[in-house]
């Protein structure tokens, strides 16, 4: 089982699915990484760990194989990205669009037959409202290597961190579900989740930041009217994972505690 990224839902993605499984963590963060690593190993978990720069193809390649070096890879969860809080545009694209992009490309040529992955978009990623089909179709299709030299994510037309986080996670959504037949041909599935407002320190950042109180007031809104938790998405990571979900491929599954349901139905006026 890979795990890519260390972070919250990457630890309690590990610990929901580890069991019994040899876990390789990759991070770009070292002390991060071996810091997660640690107490998952003090839970009885069996931890590799390798450091990786998502958006680097080089890097992801050598990730790759050394997760085939451990044995045949049954499940992938890719959890790494930069919020609008912590990096500028062009990094955000970096990490958050094409880091997405490489992992996908990588992969499938390492999983096992029944295997699966999860990418961790965001519900940023439903509010991308009005986006051309043009450029939804780009950002879907674009051989990887061309991806951030498309016209209209370049630094004239992105220029702000937030709008290039809503890029890079409606792009984590269209290329997953792009990728579904690639994944099939190797008899993989793959799909990603849009979490809503998680309750992990990078959050926490993004609500003591210019965009908290509005966030503050989605997630007062929402049906669950509560911040989600790291276990709310490994439980969902663990039904994409499983067997129980053999017949899912290729789409993604909100995981926001209705507040999109609420701000759709309040747009709706109804």
């Amino acid at each position: 089982m890979v795990i890519i990224g260390a972070g919250g839902m990457g630890r309690a993605i590990a610990r929901r699915m580890g069991s019994g499984r040899q876990l390789l963590l990759a991070d770009h963060d070292e002390a991060t990484l071996e810091s997660a690593a640690g107490l998952l190993r003090g839970e009885g978990h069996h931890v590799t760990t390798r450091a990786v720069d998502v958006s680097d193809r080089d890097s992801v390649a050598a990730l790759a194989e050394a997760a085939a070096g451990l044995g045949p890879v049954s499940g992938l969860a890719h959890t790494a990205g930069l919020s609008a809080v912590q990096a500028p545009t062009q990094a955000i694209l970096r990490v958050d669009l094409l880091g997405v992009a490489l992992v996908l490309d990588a992969f499938p040529a390492v999983m096992a037959r029944g295997g699966a992955g999860v990418v961790i978009a965001s519900l940023a990623g439903h509010m991308a409202a009005g986006l051309p089909a043009a450029h939804e179709r780009a950002l879907a299709t674009t051989p990887t290597p061309d991806l951030l030299a498309l016209p209209f994510l370049g630094p004239d037309e992105v220029t702000d961190p937030g709008a290039a986080y809503v890029l890079a996670k409606r792009a984590n959504a269209l290329r997953v579900r792009a990728a579904a037949a690639a994944w099939g041909e190797r008899g993989a599935r793959i799909n990603s989740i849009s979490p809503g407002v998680i309750s992990t320190p990078m959050a926490m950042e993004e609500l003591d930041g210019d965009n908290g109180e509005q966030m503050r007031a989605m997630v007062g809104a929402s049906a669950a009217g509560r911040l989600g938790t790291p276990d709310d998405i490994a439980a969902a990571a663990s039904f994409l994972l499983g067997p129980q979900a053999g017949f899912v491929t290729g789409t993604d599954l909100l995981v926001d505690g209705g507040v999109i349901a609420a701000l759709s139905t309040s747009a709706s006026g109804r």
